[in-house]
Order: structure tokens, then sequence, then C-alpha cells
């Protein structure tokens, strides 16, 4: 792990701004433009990274990614979960930053540190199903339940049930038989973080956070409410100085964030199904093509692939292969899509949801 974040600190800063140059040249771009597939199948097919140096290309939720690198399915403060999903990889700042914040949580009382959910794929780009961000290797999602003492099988990492922090029985009400202090003090802890660009949480989270935290609220504003996200916590940490490709988000507003604009998350507005217009024409839906995508992105898929264990952090890479997904049950939509149920029928659910790369 040593030489690991030695080469962070040194090669990665240089190489990362002549990545697109190493890429780029590849002479296979020509053949991928005549886009035979959406991106999302192009970038859900791969199943490795590239052999090329580290870089985010793009924004959060149009974008790829450049020489990722994969967190190990154990760690002595994590445990990835739905391993068939592969989407364990990420620019290696996410990676560090991952690996020194479990630690944390470990200290402030979160079990054995955090269960991770999604990052990225091998090459970044759009997914086939779920997330529209996590798309260059900047995102990634804990679990709002801490990692157990012993290490679960690849078995239990795809069947464990997410546990939502709210009660379904009310209208965005968070459960006090479920919520802790130490659920706040881990969101606080990772928005103090001051690479972390936001956090995103269900809005009666926020609003929780809003109205018990007492301690140092500078970070609050960066904790910001969005639909779903009442299983896991979202986050997203700033364009790397060493990938100038990257596309950075708009800054966060100031102020804590417990303002008119929370309160409009508790309000029928958000939650309305939209009004039908009988006079509009049918729209044929266009899929996202590869040539939507920045410029590297073409060279990011067709270069090279880097074998797992040269891309893993700390060089090692799981003990047992995680099963294909078709060997279990479907996994549980994404906490940004819409809720299959909501126990009070009175509570509309919204048909079309702002993504987490908007303007949140």
């Amino acid at each position: 792990m040593t030489s690991f974040l030695a080469r962070s600190s040194t090669g990665w800063a240089t190489r990362a701004f002549i990545a697109a140059a190493l890429i780029l040249p590849l002479g296979l771009q020509p053949a991928l433009s005549a886009e035979p597939q959406p991106a999302k199948q192009l970038f859900g097919g791969m199943t490795l990274p590239s052999r090329t140096a580290p870089a985010s290309f793009g924004s959060y939720a149009k974008g790829c990614l450049s020489g990722a690198v994969a967190l190990p399915a154990d760690g002595p403060t994590w445990q990835a979960m739905r391993l068939s999903r592969n989407r364990r990889w990420g620019n290696p700042h996410m990676i560090m930053f991952l690996e020194r914040f479990s630690r944390d949580a470990a200290e402030i009382g979160w079990g054995s540190g955090i269960l991770l959910g999604d990052i990225s794929q091998p090459r970044g780009g759009p997914m086939l199903t779920g997330h529209a961000s996590h798309q260059i290797g900047l995102d990634a999602d804990i679990w709002f339940q801490p990692k157990p003492a012993r290490a679960m099988s690849v078995a239990e990492r795809e069947q464990k049930p997410f546990v939502s922090m709210l009660d379904k029985t009310k209208f965005l009400t968070v459960n006090p038989e479920r919520w802790t202090p130490t659920h706040a003090r881990l969101l606080m802890r990772a928005a103090s973080e001051p690479e972390v660009d936001r956090v995103f949480v269900n809005p009666a989270i926020k609003k929780k956070l809003c109205e018990t935290w007492t301690g140092d609220r500078t970070a609050m504003g960066k904790i910001r409410p969005i639909y779903g996200h009442d299983e896991h916590f979202h986050i997203r940490i700033k364009c790397p100085a060493d990938s100038p490709g990257c596309k950075p988000q708009a800054a966060v507003a100031p102020g804590d964030g417990c303002d008119k604009s929370l309160a409009w998350w508790f309000t029928q507005e958000p939650w309305a199904k939209p009004k039908p217009n009988p006079d509009a024409k049918p729209v044929k839906p266009r899929f996202v093509m590869l040539s939507d995508l920045p410029q590297a992105c073409s060279g990011v898929l067709a270069a090279p692939s880097a074998s797992e264990a040269a891309s893993t952090f700390g060089g090692a890479v799981p003990v047992s292969a995680p099963a294909p997904a078709s060997a279990f049950a479907p996994a549980a939509p994404d906490a940004i899509m819409p809720p299959t149920t909501i126990d009070d029928p009175s509570v509309p659910v919204p048909t079309r949801r702002p993504v987490a790369g908007g303007v949140q």
C-alpha cells in the first residue's frame, strides 16, 4: 500500500496532465464513431480499466474515467457490497479518500467501518442501470448500515437488504428507532472533509440534521437534499487538480441549507405528477451516444486493459471472485429512482426526478 500511495503523490500528478495525449493518439477513435450502440452499452460492457494515466473527463453525469483504481472488496474498515455490479472503480483520489474516511467512520463509532456501494464502472461512463451520475469516479455511495465485524460472503453482499432511515408510514419523516447521533456524526464528518463537494441525503435526513445538530455547522451546506437516498448517502468529491479535463459542479450556495430551499421539499410541488400536455407530440427517447461525451472518452474506451491486480488499491484482489449477477435476485433499484411503494397513499409519487448531477 505504501508504494501505491507514493505513486499517487508523484507519478499521477504529472502523468494525468498528459492523460489525453496518451489515449487519443491510439488511432481507434474513428472505428468507434459509428456508434452502433448507446454509450451505456459500450461502457457497461467494459470489465477492466484502461492502461492509461488516471484522470476524470467531463462532468459527474456525462463523462468517463481513465486509469481507474479498484478498492478491494475487503479492507480493515470497509466491505464492498453488490460485487456483481463491478462498480468498485474510481479516480485514485476517491479511492484514497474512501480508505481514509472508512477509518474515520470506525473511530467515531460507526461499527468497524463502512459498507461501500457503487463508485464507478472500470472506465466510468453511463451505466446500464441505476445512476445518472457516478461517471467519472468521483462519486461513492455509503450504506446507512455499519460494517459488521465479520467478513460477509459474496452471496450475503448481493442479498443483504437495504435499510431505510425513514418512517414509511409518514411523509418525509426520519424513523427515530433507526436514526442515531452517530448517523449525524458520520454525515458531518464526510461533509467537513475539504475535498468533499457535496453529500446527498434524503430531504427528511437533511431536516433532521438541521433541527438536531449542535456542533460546528460550517459544512452543513454541503449536505444536499435529493430524492431517494434514505438507505445510503452519496459522497461527491471535487475535481482533482491533476484532472484538468474534469468539469466541476457549481459551488454550493452560502449558508447551511436549512432554509426555504429545504422547506420546498416538504411541499407537494416536488412530488406531484407532471400534468400531461394533450397537444404535445410523442418524443422518441434519445440515448446518450459516445459523441455526446468528452472527446477523450473515445480513447479511454479503446485503450488496452490493465489487469485487476495491477489496478487494485494496495495490490489486493478479492479472494472470492464475485458471482455473476444472474446468480442472485435482481438488485434493488438505485435509491435515486422512484420508490416502489409508499405506505401512505396520500403521498404522491413523482414520476420524474432530478439527478444528483443536476443543480443540487
